[in-house]
């Protein structure tokens, strides 16, 4: 491959969880300042989106809404721990009703807080790939926006896994086993634009140095069109059981190595 083609790869780096805490998105407006990323994807029930949202508006990134079933976060809901998540919609014995309440209160509390439609949709913990609630969120956005643009949806399809460790590597597996080809076929047969493939799959362990090496890998190996995931904060606050690693990823993420890279491996982050 030659210099030119090389430069032509252009992917999304997206911060998941914008609005959890201001650490959160204290970090996510920094890094978008630095131009590090290009998409958040926001929990609109969160205790500090509110008070984000004009600030995440006048960012420049994309939007996204982050799906929530799993996490309450201080409000009234069906939400599950992931692995009853996953029981229960393989057995398709989640409720239709609340299902479809909570995806349309979602979005509009995104589109009220933030004052326009999502740029894109995907789910906290992967849950917007699950059976049951795929074709509910599926139906609900084509209802809202088929007139005036579809969100792009994420994919959760695997990029390149080579040189990561095993355990990574299986767990991202995991992840696009866990609905990724049916939400797929679904969503592109309503047209629905998707990434083309997914990194940034880890343990949440590991600091800086680790984080370092696995983003210098998926960074490596992304194609034009993968989207790369992130979770950073500008410090590890009481009760976030991720905030060490957070703050491990927001220091690696603004980092002067971080800048280089992405010249190195010839990537744009997408408008």
């Amino acid at each position: 491959m030659n210099m030119a083609e090389v430069r032509k790869k252009r992917i999304v780096i997206c911060a998941d969880d914008f609005g959890m805490n201001p650490a959160i998105d204290a970090a996510i407006l920094q890094l978008a300042r630095q131009g590090r990323l290009n998409a958040t994807s926001c929990l609109v029930e969160g205790p500090s989106f509110a008070a984000g949202a004009q600030a995440v508006r006048a960012s420049g990134l994309q939007l996204g809404l982050h799906l929530n079933f799993t996490e309450s976060l201080g409000r009234p809901g069906l939400y599950l721990p992931v692995s009853a998540l996953i029981q229960h919609s393989w057995l398709r014995r989640l409720n239709p009703g609340q299902l479809r309440e909570q995806i349309t209160r979602q979005l509009d509390g995104f589109e009220t807080m933030v004052g326009q439609p999502p740029d894109f949709v995907d789910g906290h913990q992967h849950i917007h790939q699950f059976p049951q609630i795929r074709s509910l969120l599926l139906q609900e956005l084509e209802a809202r926006y088929v007139g005036g643009g579809l969100p792009w949806l994420r994919s959760t399809r695997t990029g390149r896994l080579a040189g990561l460790p095993v355990n990574l590597r299986i767990k991202a597996l995991i992840i696009q086993m866990l609905g990724a080809g049916a939400f797929a076929r679904q969503a592109r047969h309503k047209d629905f634009p998707m990434n083309r493939a997914f990194l940034g799959v880890y343990d949440f362990q590991g600091g800086q140095a680790v984080y370092g090496k696995l983003l210098q890998n998926w960074l490596a190996q992304a194609q034009d069109g993968d989207l790369i995931m992130c979770h950073p904060a500008s410090q590890a606050l009481p009760g976030d059981g991720l905030g060490t690693q957070r703050q491990a990823e927001f220091d690696v993420l603004r980092s002067n190595a971080m800048g280089n890279w992405l010249r190195q491996y010839g990537l744009t982050l997408a408008a």
